[in-house]
Formats: structure tokens, sequence, C-alpha cells
């Protein structure tokens, strides 16, 4: 992801020259012998005391003062709306200093191989066959070896009509001032979260510390940590832009995402956002990147990944509840053209889902589940991923202008 870069501007400032006035002393006049050197006296004597008291050091000595800081406030508590009466700025490095080396040893470099078939040199019988690589980063969840990462990290799977990128065919991880390379495998990966666990062979590993990302507030402390184009143990600082803030990827996925400031740049997906208490926040996942554009990058918040970590690491996978239709959403307009009703129309059952068993038909249009009106897909998927695997989901559907309500049990995502 490009970076628009800018220089800082400085104005140079040419140092003030004073002249020099010399008094001429006059042999036998009282206004040169009395009154001159009076008035040159208090003149001088104002001069040192301006001086004195207009330099902290000399002022400090004078006067006995043992600190020129002034800390006008010190933070105080948050207010039930969320906002604090004033904040201190005094200790912003040594936040930030504190933040980055508690964190740093729980953070690691990420380095990913593939295969590249060119699929236009195989059709020539020409050696069609090449290495790539990639980098990323992740967080340490434990101090076995399991690491926290992005699915995209580390699956990159991918082919066009010229070229295929294979699955990974070797990983390795970098510790914090550690230069061996250790082998890594993959336990478990989730595309709908973007979310993936490793594991190296190593015990003794730092893990990070969790904060609770259901707490944070616009405007607070936030540090990107990982390795931007390959650069380990990189930080970047910045504020807690926006929580809550629903983003598509470049697929069409949604996410909820924390936005930040704090430069993320290629490479540091996987990585940790982290408070000023130097715990994490969140999963560095993405950032916009436009002409025009600076400052925007995203982190999935770190409460949303604790049961998918739990389950990568315990099943391989995620388990989901699932239906077993596939649907269209259908509006005002489109309803009143086709004659039907607003919901999601189903286009299509599954063979032998949940869906199929409990009685859906294609060209039913589902208009509540569990007693909320459903307009969307997403709003479905949402109420069904309320539940677990075997709970019951009562939908109402419209099967040709008549309503009727269908109790499904909801089985596992294949």
């Amino acid at each position: 992801m490009g970076e628009n870069e800018k220089t800082n501007g400085f104005k140079s400032v040419k140092n003030g020259t004073y002249n020099d006035y010399n008094i001429t002393k006059s042999k036998g006049s009282i206004k040169n012998n009395v009154i001159i050197p009076f008035i040159s006296g208090v003149v001088g004597c104002g001069l040192v005391i301006g001086i004195c008291f207009g330099i902290p050091e000399i002022k400090g000595k004078i006067l006995g003062a043992t600190s020129t800081v002034i800390q006008t406030s010190n933070p105080t508590s948050s207010q039930t709306d969320g906002t604090v009466d004033q904040i201190s700025l005094s200790k912003y490095t040594d936040t930030s200093v504190y933040a980055a080396n508690k964190v740093l040893p729980s953070i690691v470099g990420i380095q990913v191989e593939y295969n590249v078939t060119n699929q236009m040199f195989s059709m020539f019988g020409r050696e069609a066959n090449s290495s790539a690589s990639a980098s990323g980063s992740g967080i340490i969840i434990s101090q076995d070896g399991y690491i926290l990462t992005n699915n995209h990290v580390v699956s990159s799977s991918s082919s066009e009509s010229y070229y295929q990128i294979s699955e990974a065919t070797k990983l390795t991880v970098k510790l914090y001032n550690d230069e061996t390379e250790y082998e890594a495998k993959i336990i478990g990966k989730d595309e709908q979260t973007d979310l993936a666990v490793i594991k190296i062979e190593k015990e003794g590993l730092t893990a990070a510390e969790i904060a609770d990302s259901n707490s944070i507030k616009v405007g607070e402390f936030a540090m990107a940590v990982g390795s931007p184009l390959g650069m380990e143990s990189s930080i970047t600082c910045g504020v807690v832009s926006a929580v809550n803030r629903e983003v598509t990827d470049s697929d069409g996925k949604k996410f909820n995402l924390i936005q930040t400031d704090a430069a993320i740049n290629s490479g540091n997906s996987g990585g940790a956002l982290v408070n000023s208490e130097g715990k994490v926040i969140g999963v560095n996942t993405m950032k916009v990147s436009s002409t025009g554009v600076e400052g925007m990058g995203f982190a999935i918040p770190i409460n949303s990944t604790l049961d998918i970590k739990d389950q990568l690491i315990q099943y391989n996978k995620v388990k989901r509840p699932y239906i077993g239709i596939s649907g269209i959403d259908v509006d005002v307009e489109t309803a009143k053209r086709n004659n039907i009703v607003e919901g999601v129309y189903v286009k299509a059952v599954e063979d032998f889902s949940a869906a199929e068993k409990a009685g859906i038909k294609t060209g039913d249009v589902i208009i509540q589940a569990d007693g909320q009106e459903i307009k969307t897909m997403d709003k479905l998927n949402e109420i069904k991923n309320s539940h677990k695997i075997g709970d019951e989901l009562k939908v109402k559907v419209n099967r040709n202008g008549e309503e009727k309500e269908i109790l499904i049990t909801l089985a596992e995502q294949p």
C-alpha cells in the first residue's frame, strides 16, 4: 500500500543584531561623573534582573525553583457519557515508551513463501514455476507458541487467467530481538473473520495482554505494532478515530472495525493495535489507500477474536450455525415489480440442509426471524449467528401471498 510522502517545511530565523552604545565620560562634569553612572547602574540592574527572570534556568537558581514543568491537571475519571474533564499530555512520551516496551516482546514478524505458476508459459512448454514471498505480523497469545494473525497473511491462494498462486509452502516466524527463524504451521484459519492461528515449537514466550475493546473511546491513545514492509518491531502512534466502523473489503465482506490514524502499512496485517497500557485492543487488518487519503487504518476488535481463536485452536476451524439457503434482498421497488413482499427471497435451498428439513422452499420470502423484521440477508445472518448449533430459529415466510411460521433447527456449517 502506497503512502504519500510529505516534506516538512522549516522557516529559517535570522539572529537579531544589537548595536553597542558607548557612553563617553567628560572630566570635571557632574552630569558625566554622577548622573550618568547612576542611570547606567539602574539600567544595568534592570537588564540583569530582566535577563535572570526571563531565563528559566537562572530564574530557578535565584528563586530556588526545582522544576520548570507545569502539569495543569491530572487525568480525571471518565464521566457517565464517556467523556473526561481534562487530559494532561505532559507524560505522552513516557506513555508511548511504556506501551512499546510492554507489547514488543509479544509481536512477531511472519514470512510466507508461495509457488507461482505462470499459465501462459506452461502453454508454450516453458518453465512455468517460480517462488514468491510475502510478509505480515502476528500476536503471541500463549507462552507455548500459539500466534494470532490475519487469514489473508497466511492464506493467499488465488488464480488469474495468466498465473496461479499456491497455498503457503513455508511459514517462518521471527521473534523480538531474536534473529532465529522459527518454522510455523497453520493451526486454523477463518476467511469470514479474516483470522488465523499459527504455532511455533517454542516455550517461554511472552503472551500479549488483552484489553476490553468494548470499553475503548474515540480519541484515546492507540499504537500499531508489527513488521511493515518487513521491518520488524516497528511502531506507529495515533488515536482511536472511530469504533464500530462498518467497512466493506475488496471482496464485498463487511466488518465492524476500530478505525485509527496510527499508520498501518503492508506487513502490519496481523499485528496489534494497543492502548496506553500496552494491552491489545485490536488486530490490524486493513487501511484505505488512495490519492488524497491519509491516516485511515482499521483493526478487528480483540473481543470479537477471542471465541474465534479458541475454536481455531480446538477444532482447526470456526463452527457456525447454518440454515442452507441462498437469498436475494427484496426492497420496495423490487417487491412491487415482481408482485411479492419485502424480505429475503429464497433463491435456492441446499440439499439435506437445515432449511430443507424444516420445509423452506424456493420462492419463499423470509419476512421475520425471532420476531424481528427481515429485509436483508445480512440481518438474517446476524440473527442466525447469535444462536448456537442445534438451536431452533423461528422464521416467518410469505409463500404465494400467505404467511407461514417455520421452525428451523440450525445445523453446523460444512
